[in-house]
């Protein structure tokens, strides 16, 4: 397939698990992407590894609002236009409640929630001036459930995610700009297994999911590719899970 052929797509989080095989599928589906993530992080061997192109690497803090402005700026320069924009970048902390500590809240929040606001403030109007297109905000089961009693920090980031894709979705609903989210359930990527595999959380991902198994990145990547290409054209403000039945129950 080439839904996105001659389509401009900017990923945040690009180097991680998920980020790195949403890049790839949607490069693989025609794509030019610019794959954002933190400086220091490989940007550069990612572009280098995506088919077709041209492809860029892209420095940016999202809980940083200047550094939202000259990405989208040097986005409008060196690709002419945005058609859809990924926010995929988060951090996350397992602390309940109870133990979770302000900073690290506020960090979680300032990459998950703040940074998702930021990045549809700033690319938003770039996307409807270059003839419309999409946002996919990647969010969570745990934005939408009470998940495991822990992860306060997260949980709320989520939720925010959740909420503000449907505000923002009526915000451009007549004017070419798609908002969806994405809630993925708990997915094998190298980080989760390299942290929890064959512990008492990783037990409890599994016991919790119908399907009895983690999901993998290529399939979260896969409903990214669904949610912003034209196949789902009718759809704005709404959810779509990917967590082996964990909301069923």
């Amino acid at each position: 397939m080439n839904r996105y052929e001659h389509r401009r797509v900017l990923v945040t989080g690009a180097t991680g698990g998920l980020g790195v095989e949403i890049c790839r599928r949607l490069a693989r589906e025609g794509a030019r992407v610019v794959a954002a993530d933190l400086a220091g992080t490989d940007l550069d061997g990612l572009v280098a590894e995506l088919p077709g192109g041209p492809h860029i690497g892209l420095p940016l803090d999202v809980s940083d609002e200047e550094a939202w402005r000259e990405a989208v700026a040097r986005v409008v320069t060196e690709m002419g236009g945005l058609d859809v924009l990924v926010n995929n970048a988060a951090i996350g902390s397992t602390d309940t409640v109870e133990d979770e500590n302000r900073e690290r809240w506020d960090q979680v929040l300032a990459v998950d929630a703040t940074g998702v606001w930021l990045g549809m403030k700033h690319a938003g109007s770039v996307i409807e001036s270059s003839g419309g297109g999409a946002i996919v905000n990647i969010a969570s089961i745990l934005g939408s459930t009470g998940g495991l009693g822990n992860s306060v920090a997260y949980h709320a980031a989520k939720g925010a995610v959740r909420t503000i894709t449907k505000n923002a979705a009526l915000h451009w609903a007549t004017r070419g700009v798609r908002v969806n989210s994405l809630h993925p359930g708990f997915i094998g990527t190298q980080q989760l297994l390299e942290r929890f595999e064959g512990g008492e959380r990783h037990r409890a991902m599994l016991a919790n999911t119908p399907m009895g198994r983690l999901g993998r990145p290529e399939e979260i990547a896969g409903a990214v590719a669904f949610l912003g290409s034209e196949d789902a054209g009718y759809m704005t403000g709404s959810e779509l899970y990917a967590d082996g039945g964990w909301t069923a129950r």
